[in-house]
């Protein structure tokens, strides 16, 4: 239940960081506005939070391991909200990355 929980709370982080990343980006590179960018400060600011609900209680551990949470998130995120089409190379990279948070994460201790 506690990879389970991790795992959630990672898919949330992601989806609150890298979307407003991407509305702070849209609010200035495409000028759609205040409102953008304000709504994605807003949720940079629950990632932080989201962050620390993690079952492990070490910073540099969690961050670390989010590194390739955001990687792979970030491909996809482009892929559904920007028609972005990853190479072989972007994902063999995002693979790479995700199998670092699961030995970072979930490695017996």
């Amino acid at each position: 239940m506690t990879v389970l929980k991790s795992l959630l709370l990672f898919a949330v982080a992601a989806l609150f960081e890298i979307g407003g990343a991407w509305l702070v980006w849209q609010g200035v590179r495409e000028h759609r506005g205040w409102i953008w960018m304000g709504l994605g400060v807003i949720a940079l600011g629950a990632y932080g939070f989201v962050a620390t609900l993690q079952p492990d209680a070490n910073f540099g551990r969690i961050l670390a391991a989010y590194g390739g949470v955001f990687v792979a998130g970030s491909l996809v995120w482009g892929m559904v909200m920007d028609g972005f089409r990853p190479d072989r190379w972007d994902v063999a990279g995002a693979l790479v990355c995700l199998a670092g948070v699961a030995i970072i994460m979930y490695s017996p201790r």
